[in-house]
């Protein structure tokens, strides 16, 4: 058997996990949204709908450096 060296692991883009309970109806409009925007996934759904709503309070994303 070969000795296959181990490729780097990228980093991932979202490394961060959390665990949401939502009620019934939140649950259905999140998937309402997702798929009248047809968004691939639902975990992007969310990620979109949370960053609306931090730029909606007030706090939006940092500027990228450069």
């Amino acid at each position: 058997m070969r000795d296959i060296p181990h490729m780097p692991r990228a980093e991932p883009i979202f490394p961060v996990k959390k665990l949401v309970n939502l009620t019934d109806d939140q649950a259905k409009r999140i998937a309402d949204f997702r798929f009248s925007r047809r968004i691939a996934s639902e975990n992007e759904a969310i990620r979109q709908l949370v960053e609306a709503g931090l730029e909606a309070a007030g706090f939006p994303a940092p500027q990228p450096k450069g």
